[in-house]
């Protein structure tokens, strides 16, 4: 079977696609149908990082919203930014 290919909205070319949504819901179909997964990878990492700066306790409901809204900032709007004072680490 052929990989499915996206126009990525993160990357701006096409590349293979998710599998599957990676979440339920309308976000998940959105993110299924214009997201590489090259791109989810990259997410993952970046909200990684996110809940860990902030502290963010992911069984608190808040905690949704701002995945939520950190997932059109990275992928679909290009204005996610590192929380404030973070510092990479060296590899």
């Amino acid at each position: 079977m052929a990989e499915r290919m996206v126009m990525c909205a993160k990357l701006k070319k096409e590349l293979p696609g998710l599998d599957s949504p990676p979440i339920p819901g309308p976000v998940g179909k959105k993110v299924y149908e214009n997201v590489s997964a090259e791109a989810w990878k990259m997410f993952e990492e970046h909200f990684i990082m996110v809940t860990n700066e902030y502290r963010l306790d992911l069984m608190d409901d808040s905690t949704n919203q701002i995945f939520f809204d950190q997932i059109d900032q990275f992928l679909f709007e290009g204005t996610a930014k590192p929380p404030e004072g973070f510092v990479p680490k060296e590899s």
